[in-house]
């Protein structure tokens, strides 16, 4: 038997050579057709060179959403080299350690991240080179040989994952991991010639930088937006031909309270919806104005999507995340043991999206990755039809009194309620019973409900042992740049 090829042709490069006007690129009224684009990355490829950067070495882009961008994920490859793209909402500390733990020789910022990058920099023993994006603009373009294969076994990009204690990791992602999610992800939903896929997402998500590659390979333009207005968007679906986008469900909530009821055109066929699922008054919403929503489920260490909703069924199988995608083996495991339907267990993931591993965590890595399956810490199940509905992260799992307490389910009750908007709950330390279940609130425009009517009526809903014992009012809930809520944030509101 031969084994399959692992060199593909540069994807960028294959659509500038097979399309080279099409559209490929459009921010802000600007635009870049594919061979545009892919004279851009060479470009840009060439000033890295000169500006020091060697094959097999790592870049760390420290930059919010903007055409270079683009370039810069696409001059990777061209030079063979790996890139991190770093969290612009992050401390100087932290940023500081991700630098060192990733080993990354050159840092590129712009003038919105100069002085978060200044103080990063100066906190540090060992800084990388640093360079400002106009500087690197200005240098010469090198003549060194540039690559025009890509091999899908060499580690594309370290994505340091939030974490829930301690420090981040970075997970390895290659690019066949993020070929193989694309391929799955036009499996499922079809590819159109007449796509168009809507970026909000920051591109230093794995949900966003994913939107880049798959626009190339896929041979369709990225409309990229700098940063997530409701307005702009909407405008954007009425307006661009937008027929996918990316999104979270505080996104929705937002752009449905701005629009009113007018119905979005036909045009839009799939609304991507990431972060958790989503209420049943959101999606009956979306229903009501034509909004096509497709649930995922998805993680960095799988390069985004591991399994996704069809929107027609989003109603019918409500707050499921859908089936796995084509590549991916997905399961439910008790003990070691596949658990039956409706049985909540660990879910578990194997196949080529997944990860090499965390960047100098032997020891986590080996503790995720066994027997070829990626242990998720999600915590779900799958009913007879084999639809995934994740329930929680195993660390969020409130323990009391010995009952385990799923934070979904005390969410999913309080998003019933007419007057909430937002809900999260969590475990807060009691001396008898270990844990005892809490939940921060945001109501939505105008109503009112006080936390003792909240708790009330999580009460006439829920077994006693499973209503939130105290509730808070918040204006916004604490939220990282993938639109994930913080729970540690939380945490620290209660005990404060």
């Amino acid at each position: 038997m031969h084994e399959a090829p692992t060199i593909l042709p540069n994807w960028l490069a294959q659509r500038a050579a097979s399309a080279p006007e099409r559209l490929a690129l459009q921010c802000e009224g600007q635009e870049w057709s594919f061979r545009a684009l892919d004279a851009w990355a060479t470009a840009t490829a060439q000033q890295l060179a000169a500006a020091g950067a060697q094959p097999g070495e790592r870049m760390a882009l420290l930059l919010n959403n903007r055409p270079e961008y683009v370039a810069l994920i696409h001059a990777a490859p061209r030079l063979g080299i790996s890139f991190v793209p770093l969290n612009t909402r992050l401390a100087a500390p932290e940023l500081a350690w991700q630098l060192h733990d990733s080993g990354s020789k050159l840092l590129i910022y712009d003038e919105t991240t100069a002085a978060l990058a200044t103080v990063t920099l100066a906190a540090m023993a060992e800084a990388p080179r640093a360079l400002m994006l106009g500087d690197l603009a200005a240098q010469p373009r090198n003549a060194t040989k540039l690559q025009d294969t890509i091999n899908l076994d060499d580690i594309f990009t370290i994505i340091y994952t939030s974490g829930t204690t301690g420090r981040p990791k970075g997970a390895m992602l290659t690019y066949g991991n993020y070929w193989w999610s694309a391929v799955g992800s036009a499996l499922n939903l079809g590819t159109h010639t007449t796509d168009r896929w809507l970026a909000v997402l920051p591109l230093f998500h794995v949900g966003g930088l994913s939107i880049a590659i798959r626009a190339a390979i896929y041979g369709i333009p990225m409309l990229l937006h700098r940063t997530f207005d409701a307005a702009a968007v909407n405008r954007a679906l009425d307006t661009d031909g937008v027929t996918i986008a990316s999104v979270v469900s505080t996104m929705v909530q937002r752009m449905l309270a701005a629009r009113g009821p007018q119905p979005y055109p036909p045009a839009l066929r799939c609304l991507l919806l990431g972060g958790g699922p989503a209420s049943r008054p959101l999606l009956e919403a979306c229903a009501r104005l034509g909004v096509p929503v497709a649930q995922t489920y998805g993680m960095t260490e799988t390069a985004s999507q591991v399994a996704t909703l069809a929107p027609a069924d989003a109603l019918r199988k409500l707050g499921s995340a859908g089936m796995p995608l084509l590549p991916t083996t997905l399961r439910i495991e008790q003990d070691g043991a596949e658990a039956g339907p409706g049985e909540i267990g660990e879910i578990v993931v194997r196949g080529p999206t997944v990860m090499r591993g965390y960047i100098n965590r032997p020891e986590a890595t080996a503790e995720v990755l066994r027997d070829g399956w990626l242990h998720t810490g999600d915590l779900g199940y799958r009913d007879a039809e084999g639809f995934l509905f994740v329930v929680s992260r195993r660390t969020d799992l409130i323990i009391s009194g010995g009952e385990n307490i799923y934070p979904a389910e005390i969410e999913a009750v309080l998003l019933a309620h007419p007057a909430v908007a937002e809900a999260a709950a969590l475990g807060i330390a009691d001396a008898q019973w270990g844990q005892v279940p809490a939940a921060a609130v945001v109501l939505h425009a105008g109503a009112t409900a006080t936390s003792a009517e909240l708790v009330a009526y999580c009460r006439t809903q829920l077994a006693s042992y499973k209503a939130p014992r105290h509730i808070r009012l918040l204006s916004e809930l604490p939220r990282n740049a993938a639109g994930k809520v913080v729970r540690a944030e939380l945490q620290a509101l209660f005990v404060a």
